[in-house]
């Protein structure tokens, strides 16, 4: 498949302690992904979080956005070794669905159209460190960035903060996710360097 890549720029700032190692600052918001762009009309989407033989919760587009949600400024990373900083977003926390879900799984695949997954410890996604978000610099996410709703884990690398969300199995073993199949490592800290297995 072929990865679309538009908008690289910028460059590093030498000593700048909010920049990982191995990165650069860009002021766009460069678009990669697999394949082309789903889009799934507000009317039909859902969002599920299940054990893998039953749903837990669902959500529609409705009862999702009738939910509390946050406003918040993260810096993002990715892999390929741009960062962006102050990244504004608006969207669901984690730690907000899962408070009518009892489980005691350790692991998370997170599910998107188009047949991505991309897989975190559940530790990762709660105590407010990820989001279901919609909403980007104050506009609706637009698709080519994961909108309707895309989940943000601004912690680790980019890729684990799947676009085009659609549900969350949880599990008690772990399962690498579309990258990690390919060869981006199970967990990506751009702290560490976690760029592929063996990093």
């Amino acid at each position: 498949m072929a990865i679309i890549s538009r908008g690289f720029s910028g460059r590093r700032r030498p000593g700048d302690k909010k920049l990982p190692p191995g990165q650069y600052v860009t002021t766009g918001f460069p678009v990669l992904s697999a394949g082309p762009t789903p889009h799934a009309p507000l009317d039909k989407w859902e969002f599920t979080i299940d054990d893998g033989s039953n749903v837990l919760r669902r959500w529609d587009w409705k009862s999702f956005r009738d939910l509390p949600t946050e406003t918040f400024l993260v810096d993002i990373h990715c892999v390929t070794r741009w960062s962006k900083f102050g990244t504004a977003w608006e969207g669901v926390s984690l730690d907000t669905l899962f408070a009518v879900v009892k489980t005691d799984a350790p692991y998370a695949l997170v599910h998107s159209h188009g047949g991505y997954t991309t897989n975190l410890p559940l530790a990762d996604l709660l105590n407010m460190q990820a989001w279901i978000a919609f909403r980007f610099e104050h506009e609706d996410l637009a698709p080519e960035h994961g909108g309707p709703a895309r989940l943000l884990v601004p912690h680790l690398y980019l890729w684990k903060s799947a676009k085009w969300v659609h549900g969350i199995t949880l599990m008690h073993q772990d399962e690498p996710g579309f990258w990690e199949r390919l060869g981006y490592h199970n967990y990506g800290d751009p702290w560490r360097e976690q760029r592929y297995w063996g990093d």
